[in-house]
């Protein structure tokens, strides 16, 4: 198994070259699963499996094209390391 998630989707379009892209909703998935990183069941949700598409990739695609796609936000956050989330959790006023 590979430690890279890839991509389920609801729907696909088909680039320039002929080869199938990933639309609607996306999703992380660790390929050899039968589930996505935030635990949608991808038979039970019709979710395609795009094996050749990255989790980086589909963040690229959907931040510098319009193809209408749509991050699952539980994903994003399964994905993204600690370090980058952002808004570490601080004390502010600790009691005495």
């Amino acid at each position: 198994m590979s430690s890279a998630p890839a991509v389920a989707a609801s729907s696909l379009w088909v680039d320039e070259d002929g080869v199938r892209q990933p639309s609607g909703d996306v999703h992380a998935w660790t390929p050899g699963t039968n589930q996505t990183l935030c635990g949608l069941a991808l038979s039970r949700s019709r979710l395609g499996r795009f094996q050749h598409v990255s989790w980086a990739d589909a963040v690229w695609i959907e931040q510098t094209t319009d193809h209408g796609l749509h991050l699952c936000p539980k994903c994003s956050a399964a994905t993204t390391p600690r370090s980058q989330r952002g808004r570490r959790w601080a004390r502010v006023r600790p009691r005495p």
